[in-house]
C-alpha cells in the first residue's frame, strides 16, 4: 500500500525490505509472523505526535522509516531531546513495561512508517516468544546506555565548543569518509542541537561559525563536512 508521503508501506515484517539489525527485526519467522498479528502499520506526516510525556502507555512504536525526536520538556516548558530514533527503534517500550506513563514525548522529523502494538497485546506476545523478551531486554539497555551520553553530554562538558563538539563527532559515527573528511546529513535545526546538547540556539549558530572559520567543518545546506577531526577532538579534551 503507498503512503501519501512518496513510499510504499510495508506491512509484512518478515517480507519487509527496510528491516534493520537488531531488536525486532531479527526474531524469528515464527515470532515476526506472531508479531504481524497484532501491530498495525501506518504513515504519519513530519511534526505527527506518537505520544506525550505524561500520557499512560497505550502501547509500544517501532519506527520502520524515518526519524523521531524523543523529548522530555521542564515545567517551564524547556526541552532537552533525548536522542533522535531512527529504523528499527522502539518507542515507549519502559511505559509499556513497567505500566507507568510515559518518560518522554515522541515526535516525528519527518514522514515515517510506524508500526504500533497495544500494551496488552505486547505484554501477551512477549511471554509467548521468549527471544523477544530478550530483544526488549536489549533495547531498555541500549535506551539506558543513550540516557547515560546525554549526561554525561550535558554536565561533563563545560564549555558551550566541547559541547557541539562531542555532538558533531558523535553524529560523524554515522557518516561516511571522503577525501575532504567525514560528511554527513544533519537536518536537525540549531535550536534542535541546542535541546540536544544544552545551549541556546544562538549559542550552537555562534560556535558552529566558529568552527566554520577555523576551518574544522564546512556546511552546505543539510551536509556537513568534518575537516578537522583532531581539531574536534581537542576541544573535547579540554
Amino acid at each position: 500500500m503507498r503512503s501519501p508521503y512518496g513510499f510504499e508501506i510495508s506491512d509484512d515484517c518478515k517480507t519487509c525490505t527496510l528491516r534493520q539489525e537488531g531488536f525486532f527485526c531479527d526474531l524469528s519467522p515464527a515470532a515476526l509472523g506472531a508479531l504481524n498479528m497484532v501491530k498495525i502499520s501506518s504513515a504519519y506526516p513530519t511534526g505527527s505526535i506518537l505520544f506525550v510525556e505524561g500520557d499512560e502507555p497505550r502501547g509500544i512504536f517501532t519506527l520502520c522509516r524515518g526519524r523521531v525526536k524523543v523529548s522530555v520538556t521542564s515545567g517551564e516548558g524547556k526541552a532537552v531531546i533525548l536522542r533522535i530514533a531512527g529504523p528499527g527503534d522502539v518507542l515507549g517500550l519502559h511505559g509499556v513495561v513497567s505500566g507507568k506513563p510515559y518518560q518522554a514525548s515522541a515526535e516525528s522529523l519527518e514522514p515515517c512508517q510506524v508500526n504500533f502494538v497495544r500494551r496488552e497485546d505486547f505484554l501477551r506476545f512477549l511471554r509467548s516468544h521468549p527471544e523477544a523478551s530478550l530483544s526488549t531486554a536489549r533495547q531498555l539497555s541500549q535506551n539506558y546506555h543513550t540516557a547515560c551520553e546525554q549526561v554525561r553530554a550535558l554536565g561533563l562538558a563545560h564549555s558551550a565548543p566541547a559541547k557541539l563538539a562531542g555532538f558533531l563527532l558523535d553524529w560523524a559515527s554515522r557518516g561516511a569518509p571522503t577525501r575532504e573528511g567525514m560528511r554527513i546529513k544533519l537536518t536537525l535545526t540549531h535550536e534542535q542541537i541546542g535541546q540536544m546538547v544544552g545551549l541556546s540556539r544562538e549559542t550552537v549558530t555562534r560556535t558552529l561559525s566558529d568552527f566554520k572559520q577555523r576551518q574544522l567543518v564546512r556546511v552546505k545546506g543539510a551536509t556537513l563536512v568534518i575537516q578537522d577531526k583532531a581539531g574536534l577532538q581537542h576541544y573535547c579534551q579540554a
